[in-house]
């Protein structure tokens, strides 16, 4: 009760005087919350929707609300969710300079280019479900797309191979649904899905379906991906001409008999098998049986390439213009 009593006199002792030191110095006290006021410290801000947007050349209905704050939504957790938003800025060009022309060459819009980035974070990732690489290829689709998978071969890893098929998938759902929002929907719900619902729901447009969590937010977050990654200075990404991982220049070894080591075949080559392995991760395992004489194309670093080493008269010139 004593100790009860001294708190409380302490705590009454620290108000009185906090009064009386701003009775006699209101001045201060008032310039103090004016100061907070026009200096907040954790300010956020929100961006903007633009006021039009053409997604795979189809426009998106902005005016209707639902849209607007489904998009709202996904444009501000990218824009906020800073550590794998700036990962996918840096990774984008290594990666674009390999898909881009194989969506042009196939007739796919080139945003469509934003699903590999929604889909695995452009690692070679397996889902829970088991779906696997870049473009998340389950094993069924990837058999009906012709990719190899096999103990020693995984063609869903392979890049170009897995873009490929991703292109066919994505045309084939085109011609079912006569929209490319809606074959994008389909490569993350799958056609069956989709048909049916549509069905259910006596409605044809993506925008007018309701399609579960994961899928309702799907062509949102292709999005929002695509308006940050257009223009990432926008949403506040400030990044060096250095900060972006380049494209790694390699060689191409064709080989159509087996391979008992893939250690040794690297050496043998002048890399070391965790280089190969990184240009190559469709190869998994040590060795490449090929009892079919397959002829398969291994990329193999170039020897010069080591790493990027950041232009520092670049980056001095930007702190002096700051």
């Amino acid at each position: 009760m004593i100790k009860r009593f001294a708190v409380i006199g302490v705590v009454s002792f620290i108000v009185l005087a906090g009064i009386l030191f701003c009775g006699s110095s209101a001045k201060q006290c008032s310039n103090a919350r004016i100061i907070d006021q026009k200096h907040p410290t954790n300010t956020i801000n929100g961006f903007p929707i633009p006021e039009e947007i053409i997604f795979a050349n189809e426009r998106v209905p902005l005016e209707n609300f639902d849209v607007r704050e489904s998009l709202d939504r996904e444009l501000q957790i990218n824009a906020y969710w800073q550590s794998q938003t700036i990962l996918f800025i840096k990774k984008a060009k290594r990666f674009f300079a390999i898909i881009e022309p194989i969506l042009k060459e196939n007739g796919i819009p080139d945003d469509l280019k934003y699903i590999a980035v929604a889909e695995s974070g452009l690692l070679n990732v397996v889902s829970p479900a088991g779906a696997a690489g870049l473009w998340q290829f389950l094993e069924g689709t990837a058999i009906d797309y012709r990719l190899e998978m096999n103990d020693e071969v995984d063609e869903r890893y392979h890049l170009e191979k897995a873009t490929l098929a991703a292109t066919r998938f994505l045309k084939d759902s085109y011609r079912v649904y006569g929209t490319w929002a809606l074959a994008a929907a389909s490569y993350n719900m799958g056609r069956r899905n989709i048909s049916k619902q549509m069905d259910r729901q006596k409605a044809s447009n993506y925008y007018n379906l309701i399609l579960g969590e994961e899928t309702g937010r799907y062509l949102y977050r292709l999005i929002a991906i695509k308006l940050i990654l257009e223009d990432p200075e926008k949403y506040g990404f400030s990044l060096h001409r250095g900060d972006y991982y380049p494209e790694i220049p390699y060689k191409i070894v064709e080989v159509d008999t087996p391979i008992r080591s893939i250690p040794d075949f690297a050496n043998q080559l002048g890399v070391n098998y965790k280089m190969l392995k990184e240009l190559n991760p469709w190869l998994r395992d040590d060795k490449l049986t090929n009892s079919n004489r397959k002829k398969y194309q291994i990329k193999i670093v170039d020897t010069d390439f080591r790493t990027v080493i950041p232009d520092t008269a670049y980056y001095n010139k930007v702190l002096m213009d700051q």
